[in-house]
């Protein structure tokens, strides 16, 4: 896991990449949905939570993706 931080002079960008499977294109419009999980254990609320505690900081968070060669999150705040 890589994890880059930017300071721009009006807001902090956070990156956070892996080079895992990566996440197929279908999915990427759900993996915010409340409950949402692909995982038999998960609870499907850990994406959701994280991104109603951005938005509440008037903050943003975005994804891409590419199946084999991983995802990266950008938070802005």
């Amino acid at each position: 896991m890589r994890k880059l931080f930017v300071l721009d002079t009006s807001k902090i960008v956070v990156q956070i990449a892996d080079n895992g499977d990566g996440i197929e294109e279908t999915m990427l419009d759900q993996i915010f949905v409340p409950f949402f999980t692909t995982k038999k254990e998960g609870s499907g609320i850990g994406l959701s939570l994280g991104r109603q505690i951005i938005l509440l900081h008037h903050g943003s968070i975005n994804v891409s993706s590419q199946l084999g060669k991983g995802t990266v999150f950008t938070i802005k705040l």
